[in-house]
């Protein structure tokens, strides 16, 4: 059984995010400024434990890496940004690959999605773009092989656990994975474990994944678009938010307005409700549990909420995720936590302020109990 959190590399300055958004500029930039939207609204999210860290530091990863295996997380995923070649964010993960330290598992989830100006608003104008016309699977498998020998990395039967955010845009894909699956065999691994994320208005069916070759899908919550999930508390301004989005960028623009005031506010408890009556999946799905979420830093209009201050609601949500993967082999009984740090999401593991390490201990007691059952 394993807990793997997603983990977000962004916490340190990169001369792209210099140009595009003012020197210095990391995922703090947004976390600290954010505003709350409404009554009782937890915003801004504020790290206790670790502060408002520097992932250039050893010593910062290293401590991230102590407090997660303290408390149940058996591993991280590394998102990884690769851009024909080209990757951004990659000095810390390249760091840990390179020093051997932490002494933590890990795998990676390539986040293969365009980069726009979406902390203007502005979702059109793309600054890095996918050039799938022009992608290379062999320079890139190449890459990844030399990450799949580290001793840390996930491997699920002799095969190193690999993600794809958003497969479903990756233009001959059936080619791509015959390619990868033959390059890390002749590497002299049993193969790649592949798994395509399935998240909010992405990701191929259930069906459509195995037959085009993966290996198993990957949650992504919350995720109310999958299904007829309760709906959020403002739904008519969600409703009719995508129509005046483009008109009220141009008023914000031209300063007659602020802020882009709409966003949709979910119940988080109801949320799990829904999530724990769905039946199980006939397919090889692993769920994923996530704390809470709230993406009004990152976005500021447009935001998904979903508050909570409720370390039992999330337990539940935990160990519904258990019974789900319980029937799968030992070495695939997996859930993914989202997340170790997506602290612009709202969606951390890591401490903060208001409610210190309730979601944390929470876990670590949900591992305590479980995993001796059904293995580490």
């Amino acid at each position: 059984m394993k807990f793997i959190s997603f983990y977000l590399p962004q916490f340190h300055p990169i001369p792209e995010n210099d140009a595009w958004w003012g020197k210095g500029f990391t995922e703090w930039t947004n976390v600290a400024k954010a505003k709350p939207l409404f009554k009782g609204h937890h915003q801004p999210h504020i790290p206790a434990d670790l502060g408002f860290y520097d992932l250039r530091l050893e010593e910062t990863r290293i401590a991230q890496a102590e407090l997660a295996k303290e408390h149940g997380i058996s591993s991280f995923c590394y998102y990884h940004y690769w851009f024909n070649g080209k990757m951004l964010l990659e000095r810390p993960f390249n760091e840990v690959l390179a020093s051997g330290k932490p002494d933590f598992p890990f795998c990676l989830c390539w986040a293969n999605e365009n980069w726009t100006r979406r902390w203007d608003g502005m979702d059109q104008e793309i600054l890095m773009t996918q050039d799938y016309d022009n992608y290379n699977p062999e320079q890139h498998i190449e890459w990844l092989n030399n990450a799949f020998l580290d001793k840390r990395y996930i491997k699920i039967n002799g095969k190193p656990l690999f993600l794809i955010y958003h497969a479903d845009k990756i233009r001959n894909i059936e080619n791509v994975i015959s390619i990868w699956r033959k390059s890390t065999i002749n590497k002299g691994f049993q193969d790649i474990y592949l798994c395509a994320v399935k998240g909010n208005q992405f990701g191929f069916r259930d069906e459509e994944s195995f037959n085009l070759g993966f290996d198993a899908i990957v949650e992504f919550q919350p995720n109310p678009g999958l299904c007829n999930a309760p709906l959020p508390e403002n739904f008519l301004s969600s409703l009719f938010k995508s129509k005046m989005n483009k008109l009220i960028e141009i008023l914000r623009l031209r300063k007659i307005i602020s802020e882009r005031p709409f966003y949709s506010r979910f119940d988080y408890s109801k949320y799990v409700d829904f999530l724990i009556k769905r039946p199980i999946s006939p397919y090889k799905i692993f769920p994923c549990a996530f704390p809470s979420w709230d993406n009004t830093a990152r976005r500021r209009a447009g935001a998904w909420i979903f508050q909570n201050d409720n370390s039992e609601a999330y337990a539940r949500l935990l160990e519904n995720s258990i019974d789900r993967v319980k029937k799968f082999p030992r070495e695939e009984q997996i859930i993914f936590i989202n997340a170790w740090n997506e602290w612009a999401e709202g969606c951390h593991l890591e401490p903060d302020i208001k409610n210190a390490g309730s979601f944390l201990l929470v876990t670590k007691n949900i591992a305590s109990k479980y995993f001796s059952k059904y293995g580490p």
